[in-house]
């Protein structure tokens, strides 16, 4: 039994045993793949795939037990090459962070100015994605932490830490009539402009929905992006009324837009951050978790990631 063999029968069940798809990830090629899998398979005398012809087609049952054990090896193999990189080179090496552009922009910046002045031999590399592909990369191996608002929590491989509360904000042109209507600001009157806020599944946007939903609304929601900025660019050209996060707003620097609180109208939000269950961290990288998801402590977040789900 070897890791190539054992990389080939993860790969296979996680991209839905797409052969063309599993050969790119591990580099190879398809027949490669295939010996690999089938040499396991005579190895361990079970067959673990279901097959049509020579596609794979599902896992059978011993497949799926053998699987979960797949996976804790190869985690297991990786925390070895961490721990020995560890013990190697102590304050060196590469943070990878998947995060949000939101929380990139405006929830980082001082956690990573800290964490450099601890740590100025470690580099960080931000790979900023949707949630989904956040808590996919952090999963993989291929991220190190992912910090999100949505989603993160839903991952049984992952455990999460919520790290801050925040709300929604109403954006508009200085002068616009949203700021004319009824205080505090109803939803109807919200309602009854053409709205600019995220995307399905970015910063809080499913309590915007479920806000509308709950109240028997149905809004005008004419543009979405991923990026608070792209967000309030647009406000400023009047194409319609912004929902964006508290943080992403700032009086002095953007100018000619004017906020109000929308804590009443939609549900608070919690930035999350993760890491794959199991997985063997680095010192810095618990040095910037605690910076981040402060009130965790280095023996917190190891316990948290030694429980099963």
């Amino acid at each position: 039994m070897n890791f190539q063999q054992l990389r080939s029968v993860r790969e296979a069940a996680r991209r839905d045993f797409n052969l063309t798809e599993v050969a790119n990830a591990l580099f190879t090629s398809q027949p490669g793949v295939s010996r690999q899998i089938r040499e396991l398979e005579e190895e361990l005398g079970v067959v673990i795939f279901e097959r049509n012809g020579k596609r794979l087609t599902g896992l059978t049952p011993p497949g799926k037990g053998i699987l979960r054990i797949v996976e804790k090896l190869l985690v297991e193999a990786e925390n070895l090459q961490q721990a020995s990189r560890e013990y190697a080179a102590q304050d060196s090496g590469t943070l990878t962070v998947a995060v949000t552009h939101t929380q990139a922009r405006y929830a980082l910046p001082q956690v990573v100015q800290s964490f450099r002045a601890a740590f100025p031999n470690v580099r960080i590399a931000l790979q900023q994605s949707s949630p989904e592909h956040i808590a996919e990369w952090v999963a993989s191996g291929k991220a190190d932490v992912g910090i999100a608002t949505e989603g993160l929590s839903a991952f049984p491989d992952l455990v999460s830490f919520p790290c801050y509360r925040w709300s929604h904000l109403i954006v508009a042109p200085e002068g616009h009539p949203i700021f004319a209507s009824k205080t505090p600001l109803r939803l109807e009157d919200l309602a009854e402009h053409p709205l600019i806020t995220y995307d399905v599944g970015f910063t809080g946007r499913s309590h915007i929905d479920a806000a509308f939903v709950e109240a028997g609304l149905a809004p005008d929601i004419v543009l979405t992006a991923m990026d608070s900025d792209v967000i309030k660019q647009y406000v400023s050209l009047g194409l319609g009324v912004g929902i964006v996060a508290s943080m992403a707003f700032d009086h002095g620097r953007d100018k000619g837009l004017r906020a109000i609180e929308a804590s009443h109208l939609f549900a608070q939000n919690v930035t999350r951050l993760a890491v794959r269950r199991g997985s063997y961290l680095r010192a810095y990288a618990f040095h910037f978790i605690e910076r981040f998801a402060q009130g965790y402590t280095r023996a917190d977040i190891e316990k948290a990631i030694a429980t099963t789900e």
